[in-house]
């Protein structure tokens, strides 16, 4: 086991309890209530309450703590190792994330011990000075709010947009982040490794409601043979879904996508295999029939 149990929800919770008598002096009964519904599930307040003073003795009757100072959870070696290992990849130093203070620490993994597939091999070039300054830079205007002048490389030369960032997201498939924008009024869609330079400009103080692209919901029916729902819940786990078990190995999972991830969706539903079925939209079961029966035809070639 590599987190203990110490680092869940509950001990979180009345880690701050105590934190919070010891600083204050005491805690009364609101303010730990005030703190469960915060940290903990809504039944904690039926129990952590009475637990602290007549089960675990850790506050006395005036809601003092009885630990001379506040508690500490220091990290294991193990999860240091695991830290440091998650640090490595260059992906997390984008957002100015360093393994300061872990420098004599041994990774538990390095990026050599993993062979990765379906995934093209020309992703961002993360680690490029440029690369990271301009993301930084992207990183604070959506977090601010703020505009940018972007000159950007797109198909015909050197663009320039002047524009108001709301989103980045990351493709799994292609290992490149993408740059979501309003410009003029119009969505747009940026790749972040086209950018050659950008500009904060001034924060706006009435920013339109951003646009919510419509979803298209699908349909899938997987049998649950060489550990496929596991497989199916992690390569679907950054979209909006549903499952429910029909029987016994049988299952339904529903999915909420952007249209414009319908390619790389398509190709994830193909690397499952018999034990993956499309119920609907015909659309894309149409799609999934057509790339079954070209592969068919190439193989007759």
């Amino acid at each position: 086991m590599l987190f203990h149990e110490i680092y869940g929800k509950y001990y979180h919770t009345v880690t701050q309890i105590l934190r919070y008598a010891s600083e204050n002096g005491s805690i009364s009964r609101r303010e730990i209530r005030r703190i469960i519904s915060g940290s903990a599930f809504s039944e904690s307040t039926m129990y952590i309450p009475e637990a602290l003073k007549d089960s675990w003795y850790l506050l006395n009757e005036a809601g003092e703590s009885v630990l001379q100072d506040p508690p500490d959870r220091p990290l294991t070696m193990v999860e240091k190792r695991w830290l440091k290992a998650i640090l490595q990849d260059p992906r997390i130093r984008l957002f100015g994330l360093s393994d300061q203070g872990l420098e004599n620490v041994e990774p538990l993994f390095t990026r050599d011990m993993f062979c990765w597939f379906d995934r093209y091999e020309d992703g961002d070039p993360y680690e490029d000075p440029d690369y990271m300054d301009n993301f930084r830079q992207l990183a604070q205007a959506i977090a601010r709010k703020q505009r940018v002048r972007l000159l950007y490389r797109g198909a015909n030369g050197m663009q320039t947009h002047i524009c108001a960032p709301y989103r980045l997201e990351y493709s799994e498939k292609d290992d490149k982040f993408r740059l979501l924008i309003m410009e003029n009024g119009h969505p747009a869609i940026l790749n972040v490794a086209r950018i050659h330079s950008c500009e904060l400009q001034e924060a706006e103080s009435s920013r339109k409601e951003i646009p919510q692209l419509q979803k298209v919901k699908l349909v899938l029916e997987l049998s649950n043979r060489r550990n496929a729902l596991e497989r199916a819940m992690l390569h679907f786990s950054h979209l909006e879904k549903e499952t429910e078990q029909l029987e016994k190995g049988m299952y339904r999972i529903t999915l909420w996508y952007e249209p414009r991830d319908e390619r790389e969706l398509l190709i994830r539903i193909l690397s499952f295999g018999p034990v993956l079925k499309v119920v609907e939209p015909k659309s894309i079961v149409e799609q999934i029939k057509n790339r079954i029966t070209n592969q068919q035809n190439l193989r007759t070639l």
